[in-house]
């Protein structure tokens, strides 16, 4: 059940959260280089490196979308007829949480290893 709702909660919050991200980058761009510069302080150093805000926004939306990727596949099993034996069903429950924590550790560190050599 809360795979279920986890689901459904980072489903919207990908949809609303990037969204206004993606609508706002967008504005940012359309509107000059000073807006522009403004959207990107706002999540990077005057390096290029990302910040506190940008680590968060990144980080959240990473996980977001690989828990709402692995409980989809699992929802399609479940949907398909499978899955509904108690031990088999908590498993991949629990499996859900861990392979979004993992697949989003291992996107993160992929993506410095290749920005910071």
């Amino acid at each position: 059940m809360a795979v279920s709702i986890v689901h459904r909660v980072t489903g919207s919050g990908m949809a609303t959260v990037g969204t206004i991200l993606f609508v706002w980058w967008l504005v940012a761009m359309a509107s000059g280089p000073a807006a522009y510069a403004g959207f990107v302080d706002l999540f990077t150093y005057q390096s290029g490196a990302l910040n506190a805000a940008g680590y968060i926004f990144g980080i959240g939306l990473t996980l977001s979308f690989f828990q709402h990727m692995a409980s989809g596949v699992r929802h399609l099993f479940t949907d398909m007829g499978t899955n509904f034996e108690l031990k088999g069903n908590k498993s991949t429950a629990l499996a859900t949480f861990a392979f979004s924590i993992v697949a989003t550790a291992a996107f993160w560190i992929v993506l410095l290893e290749k920005t910071h050599g």
